[in-house]
């Protein structure tokens, strides 16, 4: 036990610290439930255990009988061993049968563990308890006799003021008093006089009696209490460590007892010589062996083909950049696989004298680096042979190839902004949207593309020189493709070619990398132009920023379209008209997008729900009934003229950011300007049956470059509008404006 040279006194140094001593003494008696706990949980952990030690024994011993004879000689020997097991076997047998043992002995030491060491610590905790619990009790009697001797001397205190009050204002009914009733007066100050005297003394008497009984309440009885309580502490850490040597010394013997089990164990285990089993194996499983045949080339059933390469312009391009890579990649392979073929030598010289003794080591270490090695020797080796024989294979059929050739330095990188393959014209899809691009000169393509990019990398491009070269591998990539060899001449040169312009409108997968929209170049060099339309319409788009592919866009319905009649022809007498209180922007089908303002035609009231079915212009959906107010129907001011034409005024043609809805961006055009700002509808329950709002979070930052577009920052989530239709761009609403972004810049949420 530690030697403690000046033992510490509660009642000396601690003074009046009766509550925080028995909050720890307390503290110190509660941990002692612990300890029991942990004792009655350690004998269920170890009763636990040992049931499970037994089970475990039974089951494996089942599975060794029916395992004996496969681990003995395998599951097909060509000769039947009988009753005899493999060394390791009989190993095992004798490791079972110690484990049956020791889960008697872990059953003993639960059974100790409940009875010798929780019930006494159980026992010791209520003991403690019990006498704190009276230290408890006297501390609130010492407290509360302290306490009614200061209620006491406040008594006496308030009682000689009361007296001292009395004969003050007896002194001054003697000033006011005559001849006749001052002998009287003088009389009664004087008693009062005197019972102030007496008042005075009783008030010094215990004034002097609560100062001693304080001092000793502080000097005494107090701190003999703590001493009493720091005594109860020090008992119960005493009884404690009796417990817990008693503890140690029961686990130790159960430990003594399973170590002789144990060393039994030890001593069979080196008579499982490693050869035994192996040896055993061997005999009961030797058998004839032949090598499998070659593989030869097997012509598919719907081509009649030989074993000949294709040799066509296409084929020698993807056979160039095969033979390339193996040819640089041999002379590497080959010093991989010398170095790692005496590095496995080398290693299982050291197995072999871990074996005998002379190398410390540990033996599965080593072989785990043995087999690590001798993986690496045959990956290696494996290579370098693929690629020797793709380089005899290839030169055998169209000679070195690979000479003169200019080899692109290609580059796995993932596109964050829509691009297209400069081999394919196709655009770079997928989840992260990752393929290759040259170093050098910047040409972009697919995985899947890679080896079929001729080797003509023109070298370093400047950033106009690369643009450059861009567009003119997208226009060659974009024309068809004409076959130089004699496979061309099978396809009829009568029969149409499609081409990629003429098939964009019919492509309607995300795949394909082009929209289902129709009107539409793949390129998005131009857009056609309706019939009719006048020669002002008939303008190229505002250009893409360079940061991104040039995408088309949609063009509202040109003048010579409103005049032919799809501009909405002035209000019959007959028809409801309302006026839109509040803007309101669609959120789902069915509905329609409405500036504030409008005048609008009712053409379904509200049938309970909450919405109404308008026309605005030529386009009509659902509005929320309390975004619009009725208007009585006015006569109206255009008339129609004599050709059939209304006299309205049209809107002036705009380009909307979105091929969803034309109508939102003219009623956007013609929403007349607040300086007082946007004013706000109501909160609008869901429709019932509306489609349910889609939303996107920003992956990266976006700066808008065109009016059309709209900035978003990283983390954002905003409300889906359209999605990317294959020109790579998605329309969303951020703070009641839509515009366009990069598809790839957002993901649905």
């Amino acid at each position: 036990m530690t030697e403690v040279d000046i033992a510490p006194v509660f009642g000396a140094e601690l003074k009046d610290g009766f509550k925080p001593v028995n909050t720890w003494v307390s503290g110190g008696i509660a941990w002692l439930e612990d300890i029991q706990q942990f004792y009655r949980e350690r004998s269920e952990i170890e009763k636990d255990y040992s049931a499970k030690l037994n089970a475990l024994a039974k089951k494996y011993y089942e599975k060794k009988a029916k395992k004996s004879s496969s681990l003995s000689v395998g599951d097909t020997p060509t000769v039947t061993p009988g009753s005899l097991e493999s060394a390791s076997m009989t190993t095992w047998g004798v490791q079972l049968t110690t484990l049956e043992q020791r889960a008697a002995e872990h059953d003993k030491f639960s059974r100790d563990l409940a009875n010798q060491l929780a019930e006494p610590v159980a026992r010791l905790q209520q003991r403690c308890e019990e006498l704190r619990k009276q230290h408890s009790d006297y501390a609130a009697k010492l407290e509360k006799e302290r306490d009614g001797q200061y209620t006491d001397l406040k008594k006496d205190k308030a009682k000689y003021d009361s007296v001292c009050e009395d004969v003050e204002k007896r002194r001054k009914k003697i000033d006011s008093s005559f001849d006749m009733s001052k002998s009287k007066a003088q009389n009664a100050f004087q008693q009062s006089q005197q019972d102030m005297y007496n008042s005075k003394n009783t008030y010094l008497i215990a004034i002097n009696v609560t100062n001693k009984q304080k001092e000793r309440y502080y000097h005494e009885y107090v701190p003999d209490l703590l001493d009493s309580l720091q005594d109860l502490s020090e008992s119960r850490v005493t009884k404690l460590n009796a417990i817990w040597s008693q503890a140690a010394a029961i686990e130790k013997a159960a430990l003594d007892r399973s170590g002789e089990l144990l060393k039994h164990l030890a001593g069979e285990i080196p008579r499982n010589n490693p050869v035994l089993d192996s040896m055993m194996f061997v005999r009961h499983n030797v058998a004839d062996w032949r090598a499998p045949l070659d593989f030869k080339f097997e012509p598919s059933p719907l081509m009649y083909d030989d074993d000949q390469m294709a040799t066509n312009a296409p084929s020698k391009v993807f056979l160039q950049n095969i033979l390339g890579k193996s040819k640089s990649d041999l002379s590497s392979l080959r010093g991989a696989v010398d170095r790692y073929r005496k590095e496995v030598e080398a290693g299982r010289q050291v197995r072999a004298n871990v074996r005998a003794g002379k190398d410390k080591r540990d033996e599965i270490d080593v072989s785990r680096s043995v087999f690590v090695l001798l993986e690496n020797f045959h990956e290696a080796e494996r290579k370098k042979i693929t690629a020797e024989i793709q380089v005899s294979t290839i030169v055998r059929a169209v000679g070195d190839v690979s000479m003169h050739a200019v080899n692109h330095a290609f580059e796995a990188k993932t596109f964050k902004i829509p691009t297209n393959c400069d081999l394919c014209g196709d655009r770079i899809w997928g989840l992260s949207a990752k393929g290759f691009a040259c170093q050098d000169c910047g040409f972009t393509c697919h995985s899947k593309c890679q080896m079929k990019v001729p080797a003509d990398c023109p070298g370093e491009q400047d950033k106009d020189e690369r643009r450059a070269l861009k567009a003119k591998r997208q226009m060659g990539a974009q024309a068809p493709q004409v076959e130089s060899d004699e496979a061309a001449d099978t396809v009829s040169h009568t029969s149409p070619r499609l081409t990629r312009t003429e098939t964009a409108g019919s492509m309607n997968t995300l795949s394909s990398g082009y929209a289902a929209s129709a009107q539409r170049s793949v390129s998005g060099l131009s857009i056609p132009t309706a019939p009719g339309e006048d020669a002002e319409n008939n303008k190229p788009l505002p250009s893409r920023p360079a940061a991104s592919t040039s995408r088309p866009r949609v063009l509202a319905p040109p003048p010579t379209t409103w005049s032919n009649g799809d501009f909405p022809a002035a209000p019959r007498s007959n028809e409801k008209k309302g006026r839109m209180l509040y803007a309101y922007q669609k959120n789902a089908a069915g509905e329609i997008s409405v500036a504030e303002g409008r005048e609008v035609v009712i053409l379904e009231s509200d049938d309970g729900s909450g919405w109404t079915k308008i026309r605005d212009g030529s386009s009509t959906g659902l509005v929320p009934t309390a975004y619009y107010e009725p208007l009585s129907p006015p006569t109206s001011p255009f008339a129609d003229d004599a050709n059939g034409h209304s006299s309205r005024p049209r809107p002036t043609s705009t380009y909307s950011a979105s091929s969803v809805s034309l109508a939102g961006s003219i009623a956007n055009h013609l929403q007349p300007q607040n300086s007082g700002g946007k004013k706000v509808g109501p909160a609008v329950a869901p429709r019932r049956g509306a489609k349910k709002i889609r939303h996107v979070e920003v992956m990266y930052a976006y700066q808008a470059r065109g009016p059309e577009e709209i900035s978003i920052e990283e983390g954002e989530k905003l409300v889906l509008i359209r999605p990317d239709a294959g020109d790579g761009w998605a329309e969303v609403e951020k703070s009641g404006r839509t515009g366009s972004v990069p598809a790839s810049y957002v993901r649905e949420v």
